[in-house]
């Protein structure tokens, strides 16, 4: 078989068994490998808890990894989200996405709770699973370097044992996979790591084409000024969108209150590099490299985390910042989720974090130590029995990203459509309302905006599933992965089928999240953006949300996606009409 390796590997810690299965051909051509794949393998299971010791952890990878086609060393984990309750699919650029490739598989399924912490090992000779005592409770620094020379390493840190709702998976050179708190799922089957190695090549159908197609997609990446201009993200990293969001005035500030913060510059991707001669790390040979480490190997924020530890409690102090995305990492803990909610308690209380005060909060918060406790629930939950579920900036309990959304409306829509809450990725809107020059003037309007994010949905979708980074696709295109697929896999590829691909993945998520009890009440912003204005100037101003015309969009969205007005299915066929 070329591109896939058309096997699973299946591990139930409480029996302490595991064995390989082959994948159906079917399941692979309509569901592509990554995301996708992770999400078929959940149809039996998304009904689950999300600390049931059955359901499934997934590690999965699209069919080109292991090869030159370039941004494709992309490892998806899914799950059912401790937080949320949604199916819930995180992912990241990992030198593990290879690993397990080479290992032979093209998915990882874990389900079952063993009775001491473990390690699972994958190789081509087999699985073994080995006590992991000495390592629980080590950061997942700690680990990933303990287990440096054994293999490919993701891991969890306290954060996950801790069973934190927002905890992540660590890999590579501490990338974390952490929307939807997948890590404590991990940690609650008492997995400390899974180390993955082997020197199986993945197969590919033809050589030549597929480097002519990469080149193809290389051209268009360079071509583009956000990737590689002199102010892109090849330079400084995705805080190379500091400024830019500052100037669109959507820079979330203050939990939300305001959208300018005038100290966002101490912190943008030129004062992040002057500050820390920061270098492009290769932590997963991809060609974009946007993942930034100082001169000494520390791992530096990107967008979001940069972003909410600064302007989002109101700190303009880029050290104490660096600081916090640092432990964020090495404790396991998404660090949007854990800035946003240390947001929240702070408007709460009456007074934001201080840069002092940050590295006691996040390390009580990741032990469950004094009010760490009730924040390691969230923002939502937290808020909620502190008497001000108002606070909480989350939608479908995911605390959102750093993208005001009354100052780009297709985010607003993204937000909420968004099959694992409250995330801009699924649609990435900010690539055509914020990023493009001039400045469109369409970002305060829903016009067209439900059909624009349902295209968008589906190719990010597919996307994911081939094992493509997101930031990939805002260069190149479907069309020219296509042709890098059909190049890996002998088998014409058309971005059109693709594209349907991913409404199929993307409506298998909604569909699972419907069955679990999600609707339109779900899909739906904080009160505040539609109540409160955001922060003007320089002859931009940011006004509330309309909510009618915002509810007019959605339910548009749904009539294109075929659901009922309440945001749900005709009926339970769904799944029966799926491959």
């Amino acid at each position: 078989m070329y591109g896939w390796t058309g096997r699973i590997v299946k591990v139930d810690l409480t029996r302490g068994d595991s064995w390989s299965e082959q994948i159906p051909s079917e399941l692979l051509h309509s569901y592509l490998g990554g995301r996708g794949l992770g999400v078929r393998l959940m149809r039996d299971h998304f009904r689950l808890d999300p600390f049931d010791p059955q359901l499934p952890l997934i590690f999965v990878v699209g069919p080109l990894c292991g090869t030159v086609a370039p941004a494709s060393s992309i490892l998806s984990i899914v799950s059912r989200s401790p937080l949320t309750g949604t199916i819930s699919s995180s992912s990241s650029g990992s030198s593990f996405a290879a690993g397990l490739k080479n290992a032979g598989y093209d998915a990882l399924f874990i389900t079952g709770e063993s009775e001491r912490p473990v390690i699972i090992t994958i190789t081509p000779d087999g699985v073994a699973i080995v006590a992991a005592e000495t390592l629980w409770g080590r950061t997942a620094g700690e680990t990933l370097s303990a287990l440096a020379g054994s293999g490919n390493v993701a891991a969890i840190g306290p954060a996950g044992e801790n069973r934190v709702l927002f905890a992540g998976i660590t890999s590579g050179r501490g990338i974390n996979a952490g929307r939807g708190g997948l890590g404590a799922v991990m940690g609650g089957k008492r997995l400390k790591a899974v180390v993955a190695k082997g020197g199986i090549k993945t197969a590919v159908a033809d050589e030549k084409r597929l480097l002519q197609a990469g080149e193809n997609g290389m051209r268009l990446f360079r071509a583009s000024p956000f990737l590689f201009g002199e102010m892109g993200v090849n330079e400084y990293g995705t805080p190379a969108l500091v400024d830019l969001m500052e100037l669109r005035r959507v820079t979330p500030t203050e939990n939300f209150r305001k959208s300018s913060f005038p100290c966002s510059r101490n912190y943008s991707g030129p004062a992040i590099r002057r500050a820390y001669k920061a270098i492009k790390s290769d932590y997963c040979d991809c060609p974009i490299k946007c993942g930034k480490i100082s001169d000494n190997g520390l791992l530096l924020p990107e967008y979001d985390a940069v972003s909410h530890f600064g302007a989002l409690i109101g700190n303009g102090n880029l050290e104490s910042i660096v600081k916090a995305n640092a432990l964020c990492s090495e404790l396991g803990m998404d660090a949007v989720s854990t800035a946003a909610t240390l947001s929240a308690w702070g408007e709460w209380r009456g007074s934001f974090p201080s840069a002092g005060e940050l590295p006691r909060l996040i390390l009580d918060l990741a032990m469950r130590r004094g009010e760490g406790d009730l924040l390691a629930e969230g923002s939502r939950r937290a808020m909620a029995v502190l008497g001000r579920p108002e606070l909480s900036m989350s939608v479908k309990s995911l605390e959102l990203p750093a993208c005001d959304p009354r100052g780009s409306y297709g985010t607003a829509l993204a937000y909420c459509t968004s099959n694992r809450g409250g995330c801009y990725l699924g649609a990435y809107p900010v690539s055509h309302e914020i990023l493009r020059k001039p400045v469109p003037t369409d970002r305060f309007s829903f016009s067209g905006k439900a059909r624009i994010i349902a295209i968008a949905e589906d190719t990010y979708a597919a996307g994911d599933s081939i094992g493509v980074c997101r930031l990939a696709l805002l260069g190149a295109s479907l069309e020219e992965y296509g042709e890098m697929l059909a190049a890996v896999i002998g088998i014409e590829q058309t971005a059109g089928e693709l594209q349907q691909a991913g409404a199929r993945i993307h409506l298998t998520e909604r569909f699972y999240n419907a069955a679990n009890g999600f609707e339109v009440k779900d899909d739906s912003l904080p009160e505040r953006f539609y109540r409160e204005s955001g922060s003007g100037g320089e002859g931009v101003e940011i006004p509330p949300i309309d909510r009618r015309r915002f509810d007019e969009e959605l339910q548009k969205y749904y009539r294109i996606r075929g659901l009922t007005p309440g945001g749900t299915f005709e009926d339970i066929a769904f799944l029966d009409e799926q491959p």
